[in-house]
């Protein structure tokens, strides 16, 4: 076996996101401090935190989209900033605010996204745009927010990316359409082994989904581990472990009843 086939083989086996080190920072403003974390292929990762506490910022570097200030991040095994164009070829990304251009259709996006790519999938895609009751042959800039996340979503899985990133995915959604989007994450990608990273303050809806969570606070890391070891140990429910690590004024609550 050469060199290369060892290191890819190692890549495969190996964590889908890393971070060692990671400081992420806007001028003199630090925003991730020291980030060191895991996420391990095939989970449904929840990255946890408040608004500002620097989630967005982790993903854009994540992404490649800027590099880090310091320290290391690898996706899939490599260097995103690096490689980034080959590795969003292996990527599914739903950002906070669907973006498309507003005149086209859902159907026109498909057929759009299908030429950048080497494999591409329009049944499934529209077959999710079904289920997410999407009127195809409306203009993206006249949906509902919900249905242009559900949009979005069906579009960064067209081509079955290995790892699908979610940024705060629910944001503004009512109940009904932000349990069709974990629905998805449940019943079709977590089933067949795709990696889901997320990253959201919508601590009620993720509890069911995720096996592993980290928690930011602060630009650090607070808490990382398995969500039921995490509860098991604590005695705590998700949104308990995350008042008393985040510093909430639910926190005193958590630790009382602990003590009871």
């Amino acid at each position: 076996m050469s060199a290369e086939t060892t290191a890819a083989a190692a890549a495969a086996a190996g964590p889908v996101l890393e971070m060692d080190g990671l400081w992420v920072s806007y001028g003199r403003t630090r925003v991730i401090d020291g980030l060191t974390l895991a996420v391990p292929r095939g989970s449904v990762f929840a990255l946890l935190g408040r608004n500002g506490a620097g989630k967005s910022s982790l993903l854009r570097v994540l992404l490649g989209q800027r590099p880090p200030a310091k320290g290391r991040v690898r996706l899939l095994g490599e260097d995103p900033w690096a490689h980034r164009t080959r590795l969003m070829a292996r990527v599914g990304v739903v950002p906070e605010e669907p973006d498309a251009p507003p005149e086209m259709t859902s159907v026109q996006l498909s057929a759009f996204c299908a030429r950048l790519h080497a494999r591409w999938d329009g049944g499934a895609v529209a077959e999710r745009l079904r289920r997410f009751e999407v009127p195809l042959d409306r203009p993206f800039g006249s949906l509902s927010k919900g249905q242009r996340g559900a949009v979005s979503l069906a579009l960064s899985l067209g081509h079955s990316p290995e790892l699908l990133l979610l940024d705060d995915p629910t944001l503004g959604l009512d109940v009904v359409a932000r349990d069709a989007v974990f629905r998805e994450v449940i019943g079709d990608l977590a089933d067949r082994g795709t990696t889901v990273f997320v990253s959201t303050h919508d601590l009620q809806a993720i509890e069911g989904i995720a096996d592993h969570v980290a928690i930011l606070h602060g630009g650090r890391l607070a808490l990382a581990g398995k969500l039921e070891a995490l509860k098991a140990e604590r005695g705590l429910s998700l949104e308990q472990i995350f008042a008393s690590v985040a510093g909430t004024r639910t926190a005193d609550a958590a630790v009382t009843e602990v003590r009871s």
